[in-house]
């Protein structure tokens, strides 16, 4: 086991196997006309989502919950291979895309100030993928916040734009 893969030991791992072949998944997450339909749990909605998708570009999204609530989230892309893999470091922001603590939208001080996420994209046969989303904070951190929960929801809505929209993608 390589150091980069034992980083994620004991850390936040999802796992997801789409009926859609890997360039659909991968531009269904990189583009932002489809991010933005998926972006965020359940009965939530993203109506900011701007990407400039290249290694040292950045993302700036806006997930706003039932009651009106936004969490603003920017990123930066360190590591882009095509069509399988994806690192980028996230952070809280401002609309403007400014730095905010975790401690702003309600975090305790033991949830990170960044997150290194690695993507993984991977061919099963023609038409299925198998995703992974690596994140370098622990499971009970993850757990605590709901973001395991909120990753699945999430995901359950790209199911349904990757079934509405797969021909366009």
């Amino acid at each position: 086991m390589s150091k980069r893969e034992s980083d994620f030991l004991d850390h936040l791992i999802i796992e997801r196997i789409f009926d859609a072949p890997r360039e659909m998944v991968w531009k269904a997450w990189t583009d932002p006309t489809y991010v933005s339909r998926w972006w965020g749990p359940k009965d939530f909605t993203a109506p900011f989502c701007k990407i400039d998708f290249r290694v040292g570009g950045r993302f700036h999204y806006c997930m706003r919950s039932p009651n009106g609530e936004e969490y603003w989230n920017v990123g930066e892309y360190r590591e882009i291979i095509f069509p399988t893999k994806i690192v980028s470091v996230m952070y809280f922001s401002d609309k403007d895309g400014n730095r905010l603590a975790p401690s702003h939208y309600g975090f305790s001080s033991d949830f990170p100030d960044e997150m290194l996420d690695v993507v993984t994209f991977e061919a099963i046969g023609i038409d299925k993928t198998r995703f992974t989303l690596q994140r370098n904070h622990s499971i009970a951190i993850a757990k605590h916040y709901g973001e395991d929960q909120g990753w699945s929801q999430s995901l359950d809505k790209l199911v349904q734009v990757l079934a509405a929209h797969g021909r366009q993608l």
